[in-house]
């Protein structure tokens, strides 16, 4: 009776899937959710970490995925090792081997099977998407992206959160150029299931418009990019720096050029909420955009508590908001001096004759 009792016992603990999942991204109200139905905070280059001007976030992805951030962006370039997550050119930022990064990723999400995340990858060689397998594979990390029977093209198309928790596959992977889903089915082609609208946008404004997709965005999941730019120039050649004098504004829940009012000119073009919120230094008002996905999606506030970042702090440590017109090519010498540095650097890092290089 014992053999056939403990026989028992292990066929059951094989098979989790029968038990649906009671909590889906620390919430029992959104395991019955559409993946498409539920907004995710985001981090915009969640690799380019420190407080370089080609820096986008000052914490690790550990550290972001523990604070409450469900999508991550980041940036794919060729190298002779592998392929390096850089931003812009690896001359002037290198975040070090995909594969690390994966890894890093992977190994938190074995430790919170309950929560699902995105990756967004941006394509910037247009390489095959067979480039990319290896590093998936060596950090663990393909049996746990959601590998759908078909390209999704719909809100209608995707599981909910405890579907997909419940099969252990809770990574959705996109890639926005060159994927294709017959040779590496996990890897889903962003814009014929999702559409962004404009990024490198330097007014507080933050229309919804769509300005990159491959579908019917009427019936699509949308991300919207929730990060302000100021612009250089040097020689020929642009730049889209984070304007980090205005992150008490950007990153706040309410208030023009907040996150609150780029989310209400989506709802009221579109007549719904965005699935995605990418931003800069998303730290930097703390609990704020949690706050505002939380409301989105009808639960409660988060109870952790995110500590603001520093990237809009004076040298003394207190927060700042510029009360400057920063429309223009810069708001102060610092400015003019960072837009020189990054001439420089990029020039030397990817050649003259560049046009427009967001950071």
């Amino acid at each position: 009776m014992l053999p056939h009792l403990i026989l028992s016992l292990a066929s059951l603990s094989a098979l989790p899937s029968i038990f649906a999942a009671t909590t889906c991204n620390g919430h029992s109200e959104l395991c019955s959710q559409l993946y498409s139905n539920v907004t995710f905070i985001g981090a915009h280059d969640s690799y380019a970490v420190g407080s370089s001007v080609a820096d986008d976030q000052d914490q690790d992805v550990t550290s972001q995925l523990n604070d409450g951030i469900r999508t991550l962006q980041i940036q794919a370039h060729n190298a002779s090792d592998g392929i390096h997550l850089c931003h812009s050119s690896c001359s002037l930022l290198d975040g070090g081997l995909m594969s690390d990064y994966l890894s890093t990723v992977a190994s938190w999400v074995n430790d919170n099977p309950n929560d699902v995340i995105t990756l967004v990858i941006v394509n910037s060689d247009n390489l095959p998407p067979t480039s990319f397998s290896p590093a998936f594979e060596s950090a663990g990390l393909s049996s746990k992206v959601y590998t759908p029977s078909s390209q999704p093209t719909q809100l209608s198309d995707w599981p909910t959160l405890s579907d997909m928790i419940d099969a252990g596959t809770t990574v959705v992977a996109f890639m926005d150029y060159e994927a294709d889903t017959s040779s590496v089915p996990y890897l889903l082609d962003e814009f014929a299931a999702m559409w962004e609208d404009a990024y490198g946008v330097t007014s507080q404004e933050f229309g919804c418009a769509v300005n990159r997709s491959s579908g019917d965005s009427s019936s699509q999941p949308f991300l919207i990019n929730h990060f302000l730019d100021n612009t250089y120039s040097f020689s020929s050649t642009q730049f889209f720096v984070p304007n980090k004098d205005k992150l008490n504004e950007t990153n706040a829940e309410t208030g023009t050029g907040s996150i609150g009012y780029h989310v209400n000119n989506c709802r009221q073009l579109w007549g719904r909420k965005p699935n995605h919120i990418l931003l800069d230094f998303y730290n930097s008002n703390g609990n704020s955009p949690f706050n505002v996905a939380a409301s989105l999606n009808g639960v409660s506030a988060p109870t952790n508590t995110v500590a603001a970042g520093t990237a809009s702090a004076t040298n003394s440590g207190s927060a700042v908001v510029s009360t400057k017109s920063l429309s223009g090519s810069g708001s102060s010498v610092e400015g003019i001096a960072k837009g020189i540095t990054l001439g420089l650097g990029l020039m030397l890092g990817v050649g003259m004759g560049v046009g427009r290089v967001l950071l």
